[in-house]
């Protein structure tokens, strides 16, 4: 027999009966009657090898052995204790972390919807990532990340998906670019003209392939560059247009540095989804915040509107694949 065959119980009687040197008072402490404390001791003494109390007339003391262990059983018990408490607050929504991962494009609107989330829910803890589709599917296989935030459907059939918001694609120019002040372009007119592209694996790389193929087969000058922020700033500066989501150009419109071409067709309206493994077991904070998005993240993310595509018929964004 070795100590560390002991078990919790054991160690909790032990330390009770260490802290009030009573049998007795110990029973009564721990809901027990004596001879069921006395039985846990002497189960505990044979474990350890050795005594860990001794009895003088009527008085109880720890042997050297005794003193030792109710320190370390004292902290084997506070361990557990810590345990209980972190498991109890997972429970619930304050204390698990929210691991998720949004598209390039949602990093500018999901902080307005994390904030609104936190405020309602102030013990809840959020780790936001930031990538391209590719890397956020690869962190959902990896369970880095209990949700990913996309428009593009997995092809995973692993992974579970539901829409939650519309998100409208459009084609951008520098505001003195010749299209810029042409009326119903048609799309086959597209493909003379320099397109600044996001990167192979991206969001809304894919969004283009699958809505805009003929356009993007058609091009025979374009660069790829795998940031949003860099697109936008070589589209202002003349080299060329490009096919980016609303919510990343708005600020840009507004202050009329962008131009939002009027091609025929477009916007072209994807649906915001929530991606998750299918086996995932959500923790009650993933739960309510993927409720969250599902019935408020469409009406938080239309605000503020944008621009004249505020103005865009529901019926259409609705129905939009």
């Amino acid at each position: 027999m070795t100590v560390k065959n002991a078990t919790l119980r054991q160690l909790k009687t032990f330390e009770t009966v260490a802290r009030r040197l009573s049998f007795s008072r110990a029973a009564i402490e721990l809901h027990l009657s004596q001879p069921a404390v006395s039985t846990q001791i002497k189960n505990l003494e044979e474990h350890a090898g050795v005594a860990l109390l001794e009895q003088l007339g009527k008085k109880i003391f720890l042997t050297d052995a005794g003193k030792e262990m109710a320190r370390h059983a004292r902290e084997i018990i506070d361990r557990f204790n810590q345990v209980e408490q972190i498991l109890a607050q997972m429970k619930g929504r304050s204390g698990a972390c929210l691991k998720i991962g949004v598209v390039t494009a949602c990093g500018y609107f999901f902080p307005r919807l994390i904030a609104e989330f936190r405020r309602r829910n102030e013990g809840a803890k959020l780790e936001l990532k930031v990538g391209n589709r590719d890397e956020l599917l690869r962190l959902l296989e990896a369970n880095e990340i209990d949700l990913a935030i996309m428009s593009e459907t997995p092809t995973d059939s692993r992974m579970a998906v539901e829409c939650f918001a519309p998100q409208p694609f459009v084609v951008i120019a520098a505001t003195d670019h010749p299209l810029a002040r042409q009326p119903r372009i048609l799309r086959a007119e597209l493909g003379s003209e320099r397109f600044v592209l996001r990167e192979q694996g991206s969001d809304t790389r894919s969004a283009m392939e699958s809505s805009m193929p003929d356009v993007l087969d058609s091009l025979t000058d374009t660069t790829e560059i795998p940031n949003t922020e860099a697109i936008k700033q070589a589209v202002m500066a003349g080299l060329g247009i490009s096919f980016l989501p609303t919510s990343t150009i708005e600020l840009e419109v507004r202050a009329q540095m962008l131009a939002i071409l009027d091609i025929v067709g477009l916007p072209v309206i994807r649906q915001l989804k929530i991606a998750r493994m299918t086996g995932k077991s959500l923790s009650p904070v993933a739960q309510a915040f993927r409720s969250f998005l599902l019935e408020e993240g469409a009406a938080l993310i239309a605000r503020p509107t944008m621009g004249r595509y505020a103005t865009l018929p529901a019926l259409q964004i609705v129905a939009a694949a």
